[in-house]
């Protein structure tokens, strides 16, 4: 791939991401696959919003999708999130840059029990 083209993947991932309610969503899908009412349930959304963001996320690459019957479940992208155990960061890989991601909340109480 070419230097140009690396640069559009790489704006393209960083703009999906320049959103706090993509932010969120992000933060949904990482305890695993979730469906556009199951997101917008979470979030307190509209479904056409949760959809609109989604959608978007898709389109840059961020998430991959499977058809359940009439539901659609979204997930992060395999290719580019890596979960890391046992006190490390969740990672987005881009290629071009990482993003090490927050501990969950969740991770952080149980960090919190184990001291």
């Amino acid at each position: 791939m070419s230097e140009s083209s690396d640069a559009a993947r790489c704006a393209a991932y960083m703009k999906a991401l320049g959103d706090p309610m993509r932010m969120r969503i992000l933060e949904c899908l990482r305890a695993g696959p979730q469906s556009v009412s199951d997101i917008a349930l979470l979030m307190e959304i509209e479904i056409a919003n949760a959809s609109h963001h989604l959608r978007l996320m898709n389109q840059a690459g961020l998430t991959t999708t499977r058809r359940e019957g009439k539901f659609i479940y979204y997930s992060l992208n395999p290719e580019i999130f890596s979960r890391k155990g046992s006190g490390r960061r969740d990672v987005l890989d881009f290629g071009c840059c990482r993003v090490l991601l927050a501990e969950q909340a969740d991770e952080e109480s149980a960090a919190g029990e184990e001291a």
